[in-house]
């Protein structure tokens, strides 16, 4: 397994950020940075990952998200 020291998201599961998101930011501000029905209508984990499983796009978004809460942690 090869190393990779220049990427954050190396290692850390669509779950594990969810949940950090979630705890750090809340549905309702996911849900208003990131418009999509699993974080504005009755929104869960389980209903997050199947959606940003199948949409590439909406998971990259996430992914910026994550990024952008894990710098500004620093």
């Amino acid at each position: 397994m090869s190393m990779q020291p220049n990427n954050p998201l190396h290692g850390v599961k669509l779950e594990q950020i969810i949940l950090e998101l979630k705890e750090h930011y809340g549905w309702e501000y996911m849900g208003f940075q990131i418009n999509i029905r699993c974080f504005t209508h009755d929104p869960s984990v389980k209903s997050s990952l199947k959606f940003l499983r199948r949409t590439p796009w909406a998971r990259s978004k996430v992914e910026k998200m994550y990024l952008y809460m894990l710098q500004n942690k620093n």
